[in-house]
């Protein structure tokens, strides 16, 4: 496939809507008349996967146009919400259709999602529908054509979820009179609604969003090469081979059935458009919230502060062994879920090995500690790199104390008239605890590369690649390694910060992903002012390259995947990472300055005009000729976002849209 596919010309062909309609000032019921919006999502209120992050993030920016006009809907979780959601008592219409649903026995939860903003949200209890479900799964399979595979629970959960959201929306829409209403569906497992609405011939515009394809994920898991062999690949085919056929039929339906249909990527766009037989619409590129400082050089300070306290677990690890020189030390990390090649871990660690001769043959007195970040089976922390942190906090706690005593000391034998010694500050006893400490202290063996007893350590993946390239943390190597096996959190015992802390305290994170739809991790790094790395696989790549030509002269690399050898993407990130290391402080303070400089690009603030562009769409199939309101901002709203259209509009029209765009910037 030619490089140009990952570029905004990559994006499929999208209607515009009509500027005469758009402009009309029709007295229809409809004009002029905020809709009613519903997110519908099977991780509203509860964190399962990625489109968690999406929700969470994005809720505040869509609450604040929206008001009490939105809600997120999903099921009810009860343990997930006794964290995440506050019961209130429902009012409005959908109070009014909550208590008529309840008479008959379908409970959905009305409240608020305890994140920013406090958005509105309905649970739907599907426990009150478990006498039904096999009804509703009969009439799924009769009307949609859809069965539900024996043993699925969870295809079964979202089925009956489905038909509650229909009912829901329906009832909404009964009693609504003329007020315009809106849908946004988030992947498959909260989609089912969408084919029933449609059975049902519903009147409720619908967006759907795919954040990846069932068939994608399925063969980039099972280490096919999808993208080389993508226009020869049966969608439905691989589906049923992988046991997911009921599932892909429910993508499948739910693509259709939707008014705009839409992804995260052209990446992912591509895989649709093969496997689901549908062209997105619109593409909808994720965002952050981002906290900019009011002082610029606030989030420099950050950096050092958390780098001192990796600079901390360094110590306790290694310094027991060997030492090094911490402030020409940098920290490199990758982090994500255990998909050893989805991910990009083998090409990371391939070019960890390179650096590592490269250093050894190029010395500048640099030392390289990559973290990688990835949940895998463990049985508990190891016993030896726990011992070392232990003994670290002692030794701290040691000198602590003998430093207040020297502080008492000094004092004493000032007040005395006279300069002291060194026998006056650290008597004898002192002296015998700091030796023992050190003797305690110094340990023989190399320091662990990984940080948990795993259940299958000779089978690891990871661990596998490390050893075979000889990354064991000799002494003599500049390049050292830890492989920690779980996210990280401030209440582990070992590193003992948070993702943000952590992420903020590093020197550049490399995600060189061979399969990710969007990708949020470099993104993280971006908004915090931290080189990183991704590949021209993942959306935020292919975003960033086509939205930002002078990217990789500012710290956020794209390295080449598609089209090029292995060998030579991996030749690509070990050259961008030699480079750092011969970097001097003041250029990696200039280079963080740059990335940070990109971070208001990714704030949600921003990137939710897509969203409102292809919530547009949907209104306008459904309300042609009426002009209304997707905000109370709708004046500053875009007709679509232009980077990303290839509009089958006049002319006329094409030049008016990319006029707006460059009259607001």
């Amino acid at each position: 496939m030619a490089d140009q596919e990952v570029h905004h010309s990559s994006a499929p062909d999208q209607t515009v809507p009509d500027e005469a309609a758009e402009d009309s000032s029709s007295e229809s019921a409809a004009a002029g008349v905020r809709p009613l919006l519903f997110e519908v999502a099977w991780e509203v209120c509860c964190q399962t996967g990625g489109i968690y992050t999406v929700l969470r993030t994005k809720a505040p920016a869509t609450a604040r146009r929206w008001d009490d006009g939105y809600w997120l809907v999903g099921p009810y979780r009860p343990a997930a919400a006794a964290v995440e959601f506050e019961p209130e008592p429902p009012t409005g219409i959908v109070g009014d259709v909550l208590g008529i649903l309840r008479e008959r026995g379908v409970v959905i939860h009305f409240g608020r999602w305890l994140i920013t903003g406090r958005p509105q949200v309905l649970l739907v209890d599907l426990s009150s529908l478990a006498p039904r479900a096999d009804e509703m799964k009969y009439f799924f399979w009769k009307e949609i054509g859809i069965g539900t595979p024996f043993g699925d629970r969870e295809m079964g959960d979202m089925v009956v979820f489905g038909y509650a959201v229909a009912d829901l929306l329906a009832a909404i829409r009964e009693r609504s009179e003329d007020r315009p209403m809106l849908a946004h569906f988030h992947e498959y497992q909260s989609a089912a609604a969408m084919p029933i609405l449609r059975h049902r011939q519903v009147a409720v515009p619908t967006v759907f969003t795919t954040h990846a394809t069932l068939v994608g994920r399925s063969l980039s898991a099972a280490n096919i090469d999808l993208y080389d062999h993508l226009p020869r690949i049966n969608g439905e085919a691989v589906a049923n081979e992988h046991g997911i056929g009921s599932r892909f039929q429910l993508e499948k339906a739910a693509t259709h059935a939707a008014d705009v249909f839409t992804t995260v990527s052209g990446i992912t766009a591509l895989e649709a458009e093969q496997f689901l037989h549908r062209k997105a619409d619109i593409l909808l590129p994720n965002g952050l919230n981002v906290d900019r400082f009011a002082a610029p050089y606030r989030f420099q300070e950050l950096h050092r502060e958390n780098k001192a306290l990796i600079h901390e677990f360094t110590m306790g690890h290694f310094f027991p062994s060997y030492t090094f020189d911490l402030t020409k030390t940098l920290y490199f990390f990758t982090a994500g879920r255990y998909e050893y090649r989805n991910k990009g871990f083998d090409v990371f660690i391939e070019a960890l090995h390179r650096l590592n001769q490269r250093l050894k043959e190029h010395p500048n007195g640099v030392t390289v500690v990559a973290f990688i970040i990835a949940p895998a089976n463990y049985r508990s922390p190891n016993v030896e790199t726990l011992n070392r942190q232990a003994m670290f906090n002692e030794l701290r706690e040691t000198c602590d104390a003998i430093k207040d005593e020297m502080g008492e000391q000094l004092f004493r034998t000032i007040a005395a008239g006279r300069m002291p010694t060194t026998d006056d500050l650290l008597n004898e006893f002192a002296r015998v605890r700091l030796k023992r400490m050190m003797h305690a202290w110094r340990q023989g063996p190399p320091p662990m590369i990984v940080t948990h007893d795993l259940v299958n350590d000779g089978d690891d993946l990871i661990l596998r690649h490390l050893r075979h390239r000889g990354l064991i943390n000799l002494c003599e190597d500049p390049v050292k390694v830890i492989f920690h096996p779980e996210f990280i959190t401030s209440t582990s015992p070992i590193l003992g910060l948070e993702y943000d802390q952590f992420v903020r305290g590093c020197n550049l994170g490399v995600f060189p992903s061979y399969y990710e739809p969007w990708g949020y991790t470099p993104m993280e790094c971006v908004i915090r002012g931290i080189p990183a790395i991704t590949s021209d696989y993942s959306g935020f790549g292919a975003y960033v390259m086509s939205h930002f030509p002078e990217h990789n002269k500012h710290g956020i690399f794209i390295a080449r995947r598609r089209g090029v050898s292995i060998d030579k993407t991996i030749d690509l990130i070990t050259d961008w990472m030699y480079a750092l290391t011969r970097m001097s402080t003041r250029q990696r303070i200039q280079l963080r300055n740059q990335v940070e400089a990109y971070a208001e690009h990714f704030d949600w603030n921003r990137m939710v005009r897509y969203y409102r562009a292809a919530r547009r769409f949907a209104i306008h199939k459904h309300y042609p000729d009426s002009r209304v309101l997707l905000s109370e901002h709708d004046d500053e709203v875009d007709l679509a976002p232009a980077p990303l259209l290839t509009a089958k509009a006049p002319e006329k029209k094409r030049k008016h849209i990319a006029g707006q765009a460059s009259h607001k910037a």
